[in-house]
């Protein structure tokens, strides 16, 4: 095969696993867009959906250890593909729900098999095979779109929400991934393509077990498990937390969409400059901004410190997915790396899950979100003192 069919091969791999990330972007976050009228229109608890979201972090996570090693051996149409397609009907049925139960059965575990078939490991598979001389740059690129889909996605949706009602972003949502799936089907590789498949398949490697019995590998499990329990406290809860302090429907939904925008300059920043020094620093930079919009947060809950929030925590919002390539590459090898990186996505979104559902659990007790927020300052000075112990060299089995 020629050096321009391969690279049109590898453009479009990426942009199929950046459509796919898109519309992950997207749609994992209607839940927090739309949590504030669902509960208001049945009179439900916020812990009612905030249980919902536990369940799909935790069936994600499940999920997403299955999809690594399926991007391992098998065809990557079929994993994204199928989990595309499963994501789409699951969200769209999410219009017609009028209990707390089929919440959490359509989003909490059919969307969430479809988002994590359709999810950041099989596509970082996919995109480190294509571009193996610029992995963290182009995984990136491919990951920005869960940015991208979330400041454009979101801010549709904010409007649909006003306009229209909160069935109907649900609706829109279902519609958006069967369109984009042809696309998304075509720029994906054949699994015949001995060229996409080759590289990886050739490098050596730690197996999960091997890694398993490195300190770099329970480190990197701590910080993904740390992160993500972050991430789904802020991503579930910030627009209703900003309407609760007097933030209009619209103005807190964009402050989710202006997430997305600064999210998707951290990732690519994040990519770019980890090709150059690895991926310590901007991990350590991630988590020190973290820790200073929490702090924030305890301090002054104003318009503008909302804001702040948004943008700082935006800009760390994905930095850390793009590197877990990067990541288990220079530590464990590439031979097992879907499975590896499934393994730290899982923990990420299992915590995530906690994160989601102590935020809610800790509002319904007290009204507010102090406690919650005074538990996310502690856990990322935590994962800025575990930075100190990742080492950027390969890791060996002890």
């Amino acid at each position: 095969m020629n050096r321009p069919t391969l690279r049109i091969g590898a453009l479009a791999a990426l942009t199929a696993g950046f459509l796919v990330l898109f519309m992950g972007g997207g749609a994992r976050f209607a839940i927090g867009l739309t949590l504030k009228p669902m509960v208001e229109e049945f009179g439900w608890d916020r812990s009612r959906l905030g249980d919902a979201v536990a369940v799909y972090q935790f069936v994600l996570a499940a999920t997403m250890v299955l999809s690594g090693t399926l991007a391992d051996r098998m065809s990557l149409r079929l994993v994204l593909g199928g989990g595309l397609a499963a994501s789409g009907v699951a969200i769209g049925l999410m219009s017609l729900i009028d209990a707390p139960w089929q919440a959490m059965l359509l989003y909490g575990c059919l969307f969430a098999i479809g988002n994590g078939l359709a999810s950041v490991i099989p596509v970082g598979v996919m995109v480190t095979r294509a571009f193996p001389g610029r992995v963290g740059l182009a995984n990136a690129v491919a990951t920005s779109g869960m940015s991208l889909g979330q400041l454009v996605m979101i801010a549709a949706l904010a409007a649909v929400l006003v306009a229209i009602g909160w069935r109907s972003v649900f609706v829109w949502l279902g519609v958006a991934h069967l369109v984009v799936l042809p696309f998304v089907l075509a720029g994906v590789p054949r699994r015949g393509d001995a060229v996409a498949r080759g590289s990886l398949a050739e490098a050596n490697g730690l197996t999960v077990a091997q890694a398993a019995r490195t300190r770099q590998f329970w480190v990197l499990l701590l910080l993904y498990a740390i992160c993500g329990f972050g991430d789904f406290f802020v991503t579930t809860h910030v627009v209703a937390f900003a309407q609760d302090r007097g933030i209009g429907v619209l103005v807190a939904g964009n402050l989710l969409a202006l997430m997305g925008l600064t999210g998707l300059l951290g990732v690519v920043a994040a990519g770019y400059w980890s090709d150059r020094t690895g991926p310590l620093w901007p991990t350590v930079l991630s988590f020190a901004g973290r820790a200073a919009v929490f702090g924030l947060m305890l301090l002054d809950q104003s318009l503008l410190s909302i804001a702040l929030l948004a943008l700082v925590f935006g800009l760390t919002f994905l930095v850390l997915a793009p590197l877990a390539v990067v990541f288990v590459r220079d530590s464990f090898g590439a031979r097992n790396m879907g499975a590896l990186i499934g393994l730290l996505t899982m923990v990420h979104y299992a915590c995530g899950g906690i994160g989601a559902y102590l935020g809610a659990r800790l509002f319904d007790a007290s009204g507010s979100y102090d406690g919650a927020f005074a538990v996310m300052l502690a856990t990322s000075v935590l994962a800025l003192a575990l930075t100190a112990a990742l080492r950027r060299r390969r890791a060996v089995v002890t």
